[in-house]
C-alpha cells in the first residue's frame, strides 16, 4: 500500500548552510504557530549548546502539513563530526533536501551526506539557498552541484532531480532564479510531486528499524523509528530483535506510542507502515534494533555507522583543587554518565584502560569529544582529559591512518601561508580553484596534522579564511608531523597569582591568568615562545624595604589574559599535560606536578 497523505524527508547539508533556519520557515508557512505566538530563531536548536554555538548536533524530527498531506521533516547536522546522526536518520526517510549554499557551493559535508543519500537510493530536491547574498554566484553553484551528482555515480533520476532556488531566511522558493519569490509554496509542491510516498504492508507482521534514542531519568528509553511493515498498537506485545545475531531477542510491551506534531509529541493509539514514531516503555532498546511482531520476528539490516577517528582519556580529576567545584567527582560517577551517553550516540566508543580511574573515549573528531565534555561539565562533572590521538590500525602489516578532505576558501594573497603549513602537517595538494577574489584549495591531510591548526589558519588568514573537513579514508601512516613549537610557563608554586609575580611572568611569554587566580605547582599559566617549557612563580610578591612600601606595584600594566575555550585548551595541550574540566573552571596542568620529579623523568632521573 502506498501512503499518499505523507511524505518522510531529511534536510542535509553542510554547517551553515541554512538548513535550520528553513525547517523555520516551513513550521511557521504551514500553520504550526499561531499567528501572535513570539517564536526563537532556529526552533529545532533547542539545546544551550546548539543555541549558543549556532549549529545542530542532534537531528530532530519535526512534521508540518500541506494540502491534507503531513510531511515529517529531519533536520540533520552539518558538522562533520556528527555525521553518525545523519547516517542512522537517512534510513527513516525516503528523500533529501540537498541544501547548497548560492556563495561557497558543495563543501566535504555535503559530499558525505550526499553519497550515503544516494547509496541508499533516496531521490534528492537540490535547494540552492541564501541566493538573495550579495556574491552568490547560482549558475556556477548549479554546474558544481551536478560534477558532484555525476561523481558520485548518481542514477538517473538523481541525475535530474528539480533544482530550486531559495531565501530560507525569507522564506521564499522559486523554480527559477529570477522568479517570482513570494512563499515556500513551490518548495512543498515540489517535495509532494518528486519524493516518493512511503510504501509497506499494512497487515503484514510489525517492523519498524529503531533509528534514534532519546532518554531522561523520568521515562528511560524513548525510541524513534518508521514503521516498515504492519501496525502497532498501545500496550501492544511486541519481540525486540538484532540483525547481528550478538543481541538475544526480547519479548517487551509497547507502553506508550507518540507522533510528532510540529514540534510536540502527541500520543496515539495506533500507528501504520510509513509513520515515523516514538515509543516508550522498552528498558533496553537501543540504534539499530528492530522491533518486531511476536509470531514473526524478523530483523532490518542496519546502516553501519563509520568508526570513530580520534580518542582522548577521560579521567578522575586528582588535583590540589580536587572536589572543590564539581557535583560528580568519583570513576562510578563518569562510567555511569559516559554509559548512559552512549545509549543515545552511536559514534562513540568507551573502553576502560588499565586502571579504573580513567576511560578511553573515541569520537569522530575534536568538535565530537568537545560537545560531550562541555555537556558534562554544565551537569556538575568534574575531570580531567588526555591530548587527542588518532586511531591507527593495522592491514596486511601496513600502519593506517585516519585521512580528511580538507578544503578552505581563502583571500589571494594568504594562499601561499596557508599551503606552506598544510605541506608541513604532509597535506596532498588535490586542487586549487578561484572564486571571485577569493581561492578554495582543497587537500588530503592526516587528521592529526589538523590538531591545532584551526587557531593558527585563522591568524594567516586575518580572520577572513573558511575551512571544513570531513573523513576521506584510512591510508598508510604518513610519517612524524612536527607537533607544537612552543612550551608552557608552568607555576612554581601553590598559592594565589598576584600582580607583581604577573608582571615578571608576562616579559616570558602569553599569560592565561589574571590576578586573583588560585594556582597550584605544575598548572600551566601561560604560553612559552621558546620551544621549552618554563618556570614562573606568579604568587611571588613584593617585599616591603624601607624604600618603598609592598602596594606600589599597583601602577604595574599587566597584558590581558588569553582567555582560553575548551577548544582552544584542547589544541593547545602537548602529551604531557591534561585539561582539568570542572564546573566553573578549565585548567591546563602537567601530567607529573611536582618540578623536580617533573625534570628527572625529563632528563632520565640524572
Amino acid at each position: 500500500m502506498v501512503r499518499n497523505d505523507l511524505r518522510n524527508i531529511a534536510i542535509v547539508a553542510h554547517v551553515d548552510h541554512g538548513k535550520t533556519t528553513l525547517v523555520d520557515e516551513m513550521l511557521k508557512q504551514s500553520g504550526v504557530f499561531r499567528e501572535n505566538q513570539a517564536v526563537a530563531d532556529r526552533v529545532m536548536d533547542s539545546g544551550d549548546l546548539e543555541r549558543e554555538r549556532g549549529i545542530t548536533i542532534l537531528a530532530k524530527n519535526t512534521s508540518v502539513y500541506y494540502k491534507d498531506v503531513k510531511i515529517n521533516v529531519v533536520d540533520t547536522p552539518g558538522h562533520a563530526d556528527f555525521g553518525g546522526e545523519v547516517e542512522r536518520v537517512l534510513k527513516m526517510v525516503n528523500g533529501v533536501l540537498l541544501l547548497v549554499d548560492a556563495a561557497e557551493g558543495p563543501m566535504p559535508q555535503t559530499r558525505f551526506v550526499l553519497q550515503k543519500a544516494l547509496s541508499l537510493g533516496h531521490k534528492v530536491i537540490v535547494v540552492i539557498n541564501k541566493i538573495d547574498r550579495p556574491d552568490a554566484r547560482i549558475d556556477e553553484v548549479v554546474d558544481e552541484v551536478l560534477d558532484l551528482l555525476i561523481s558520485l555515480d548518481a542514477n538517473d533520476d538523481q541525475l535530474n532531480s528539480p533544482v530550486l532556488f531559495c531565501s530560507g531566511r525569507d522564506g521564499t522558493a522559486s523554480l527559477s532564479p529570477d522568479g517570482p519569490m513570494e512563499s515556500l509554496v513551490p518548495l512543498f509542491e515540489t517535495i509532494l510531486a518528486h519524493i516518493d510516498p512511503p510504501e509497506g504492508d499494512p497487515d503484514g507482521p510489525l517492523q519498524m528499524l529503531v533509528s534514534s534514542i532519546d532518554y531522561n531519568d523520568y521515562v528511560g528509553r524513548t525510541c524513534t523509528g518508521r514503521i516498515e511493515r504492519g501496525s502497532i498498537c498501545k500496550n501492544q506485545e511486541i519481540v525486540v530483535t538484532h540483525y547481528h545475531q550478538n543481541h538475544p531477542d526480547y519479548r517487551a510491551k509497547a507502553v506508550n506510542l507518540f507522533q510528532i506534531e510540529g514540534l510536540k509529541r502527541t500520543p496515539i493509539e495506533e500507528a501504520k507502515a510509513g509513520d515515523i514514531i516514538c515509543l516508550s516503555g522498552i528498558a533496553d532498546i537501543t540504534i539499530g534494533d528492530t522491533v518486531c511482531d511476536v509470531e514473526a520476528p524478523e530483523a532490518l539490516a542496519f546502516v553501519k555507522i563509520s568508526e570513530p577517528t580520534v580518542e582522548m582519556t577521560f579521567s578522575v580529576n586528582n588535583g590540589p583543587f580536587a572536589g572543590r567545584e564539581g557535583k560528580y567527582v568519583t570513576s562510578r560517577h563518569l562510567r555511569d554518565r559516559l554509559q548512559r551517553e552512549l545509549l543515545k550516540d552511536v559514534s562513540l566508543r568507551v573502553q576502560d584502560t588499565d586502571t579504573t580511574e580513567s576511560f578511553r573515549v573515541s569520537g569522530r573528531g575534536e568538535m565530537h569529544l568537545s560537545i560531550l565534555i562541555e555537556t558534562m561539565r554544565r551537569e556538575g562533572y568534574e575531570f580531567m582529559v588526555g591530548a587527542p590521538k588518532v586511531l591507527l590500525h593495522e592491514e596486511n602489516g601496513v600502519t593506517m591512518e585516519p585521512v580528511e578532505r580538507f578544503v578552505c576558501d581563502v583571500p589571494a594573497d594568504y594562499v601561499g601561508a596557508v599551503m606552506e603549513k598544510l605541506g608541513a602537517r604532509r597535506g596532498d595538494l588535490q586542487q586549487m580553484a578561484p572564486q571571485g577574489d577569493r581561492m578554495r584549495i582543497e587537500y588530503l591531510i592526516p587528521s592529526r596534522g589538523l590538531f591545532g591548526y584551526r587557531n593558527e589558519f585563522l591568524t594567516d588568514t586575518r580572520g577572513e579564511g573558511i575551512m571544513s573537513s570531513v573523513f576521506d579514508s584510512f591510508q598508510p601512516y604518513k610519517g612524524e608531523i612536527p607537533t607544537r613549537a612552543t612550551g608552557s610557563l608552568v607555576a612554581f608554586e601553590t598559592g594565589e597569582a598576584v600582580t607583581y609575580g604577573l608582571y615578571n611572568a608576562q616579559e616570558r611569554g602569553a599569560l592565561f591568568i589574571g590576578p586573583g587566580t588560585q594556582v597550584y605547582e605544575g598548572m600551566v599559566v601561560g604560553q612559552s615562545p621558546k620551544s621549552e617549557d618554563i618556570n614562573v612563580n606568579v604568587c611571588k610578591k613584593k617585599h616591603v624595604t624601607n624604600m618603598r612600601a609592598s602596594g606600589s606595584d599597583e601602577a604595574l600594566r599587566l597584558t590581558p589574559p588569553r582567555v582560553m575555550s575548551l577548544e582552544m585548551c584542547i589544541e593547545f595541550i602537548a602529551d604531557d599535560e591534561l585539561i582539568e574540566v570542572t564546573p566553573q573552571n578549565l585548567r591546563i596542568r602537567k601530567r607529573v606536578l611536582n618540578n623536580q620529579l617533573r625534570m628527572k623523568q625529563k632528563f632520565g632521573g640524572k
